[in-house]
């Protein structure tokens, strides 16, 4: 595969965990939203540490880590959020964290972090 097929590859599945976040919202499934919009962000910096680096991104799943990887300057901007956002998928997979994450992943606290997500995901975007 070539860097622009690889980068396309991880843009659509970018798009893909967006939409089934988007998706999962709606019946009240917030703690799986917030698994699929972890997913999408991670996808999208992928792409991104594609386009700057020319490799195949490390599998890991740190947003930050991958921010930092692919050189984009909004990392500093957005650190706190990737932190908050990169524990979606801690917190959705594993039964210890499990408990506490649903009490948070309420309607408010879903739609807040959809909404920034998706602004994170759009400037990561125009990057590419």
């Amino acid at each position: 595969m070539t860097d622009e097929e690889l980068i396309q590859y991880w843009k659509k599945s970018a798009e893909d965990a967006l939409s089934t976040a988007q998706e999962l919202n709606k019946p009240g499934k917030y703690h799986h939203s917030l698994f699929f919009l972890h997913l999408a962000i991670e996808k999208i910096l992928k792409a991104a540490y594609v386009k700057k680096r020319g490799e195949t991104p490390p599998p890991i799943h740190d947003l930050v880590r991958l921010a930092e990887g692919a050189g984009l300057p909004m990392v500093q901007d957005y650190t706190k959020k990737l932190v908050e956002i990169s524990s979606f998928n801690i917190s959705a997979r594993y039964d210890d964290y499990k408990q506490q994450f649903y009490k948070k992943a309420n309607a408010e606290y879903a739609q807040k972090w959809l909404d920034i997500g998706k602004n994170i995901l759009e400037e990561v975007e125009r990057s590419l």
